[in-house]
């Protein structure tokens, strides 16, 4: 957030930002920056997946946005998929092409890409960047959804059936398509 705020700042131009963003990250390490990201860094618009797995291997690239990130990392340990790749899409409009596509690059065996949000279908990215996705896949590769069914209300009005929906939502991430 550091550097978005930054870059909205030193821009010669005013222009609106939207920050949408938990307080369930504030504690949670993996989500924090050191001193020298924070000094050296820049914003970055797609942030490719930087664990040891190998972009031959990998069969499924999971794109999102967000905290939803840290429950599909996390679920990636669990299970040891080593060919599943995690990218954050973390600029949503204008999205990010070059970025996107040489990421999707990386991976010449991905032949399934999936989009996960924790909102429902109707109310997050889905609708409005599907077709960015497509954009810049190859012919061979199928773009499937993994999040929350369409709805009138983005909560489900209980913790726990909100912690059931979030769980069946990474593992339909992680699921089977075909």
């Amino acid at each position: 957030i550091f550097h978005l705020l930054r870059r909205q700042m030193l821009r010669p131009f005013r222009k609106p930002l939207i920050v949408m963003t938990p307080k369930s990250l504030l504690r949670k390490k993996e989500a924090g920056s050191s001193i020298e990201e924070l000094a050296s860094g820049t914003f970055q618009t797609v942030i490719p997946d930087t664990t040891t797995v190998d972009p031959k291997g990998v069969k499924r690239v999971i794109a999102c946005c967000g905290k939803v990130y840290y429950d599909l990392a996390t679920k990636r340990i669990e299970t040891q998929r080593s060919d599943v790749a995690i990218i954050r899409v973390e600029q949503l409009y204008p999205f990010p092409h070059k970025q996107f596509e040489a990421e999707m690059k990386r991976y010449p065996g991905a032949t399934e890409v999936v989009w996960c949000q924790e909102e429902p279908q109707n109310q997050g990215a889905w609708y409005q960047t599907a077709h960015y996705f497509r954009e810049n896949m190859r012919g061979d590769q199928t773009l499937y959804y993994a999040g929350r069914p369409a709805s009138a209300s983005p909560a489900g009005g209980y913790m726990a059936r909100h912690n059931e929906r979030q769980k069946t939502l990474v593992e339909q991430a992680f699921g089977k398509y075909k």
